[in-house]
């Protein structure tokens, strides 16, 4: 089932059963805060991006994406063959860096929010391919009959996270923020059971993904 941005927005209101300006006017804000739990609590391909580039020579530093979140591998070609680097703290980094000479980089880390850092420095220009988590852009950045990847494939989880932030922007009944939580964390789960099982699960030599039975 799809779910656009103003049918989301119509189901709040209609579940919580407010219209009251103030409330209205910040829902774009209660499904920004529903994506970022999605984020924050599982690991879906839709968040993963790539990118290339080249190292430059006697530079230790590689100017992350303007969308960077956190590195998952960095890999360059080296020999014709491509090699990918350890991740590892950046005082490791720069430790490293210290005690050796320039050379096809080893190692790489995070060293701030803007460039992540290589060592040995690069002797040499190297194509570099990056593997990253990145924040998609937000259902409430489009019209209302725009869509996004989560209210495609994830209303339940979506429609119930903005529940909740919904229900506690209006200090509702307890009773019921308890089953809109809970409505979250079980559509939370099977989103885990996708992006942390079937996503990134070989069936071939691994089986299908098995859950107990209850």
């Amino acid at each position: 089932m799809t779910m656009t941005y103003g049918e989301l927005k119509t189901a709040v209101q209609d579940f919580v059963q407010s219209t009251e300006t103030s409330f209205v006017n910040n829902l774009p804000l209660f499904i920004r805060l529903a994506e970022e739990r999605i984020m924050k609590n599982v690991r879906l391909n839709l968040f993963q991006k790539n990118a290339s580039g080249t190292t430059t020579s006697g530079n230790k530093y590689v100017a992350a994406p303007s969308d960077f979140l956190a590195p998952i591998s960095l890999s360059l070609t080296i020999g014709g063959e491509q090699t990918f680097l350890l991740l590892k703290n950046a005082d490791f980094v720069q430790e490293y860096i210290r005690d050796s000479a320039s050379g096809a980089p080893v190692y790489f880390g995070q060293y701030d929010v803007d460039n992540l850092i290589l060592a040995p420095i690069p002797d040499s220009a190297y194509a570099l391919e990056m593997h990253y988590l990145y924040r998609p852009a937000s259902l409430t950045a489009g019209s209302d009959s725009g869509t996004t990847w989560l209210s495609q494939n994830a209303e339940v989880a979506l429609l119930y996270g903005t529940l909740v932030e919904a229900y506690t922007y209006l200090k509702g009944d307890q009773d019921l923020m308890v089953l809109y939580s809970q409505r979250f964390a079980e559509a939370l789960q099977r989103l885990k059971n996708l992006g942390e099982g079937l996503e990134t699960t070989d069936e071939y030599r691994t089986g299908k993904l098995m859950r107990p039975k209850t």
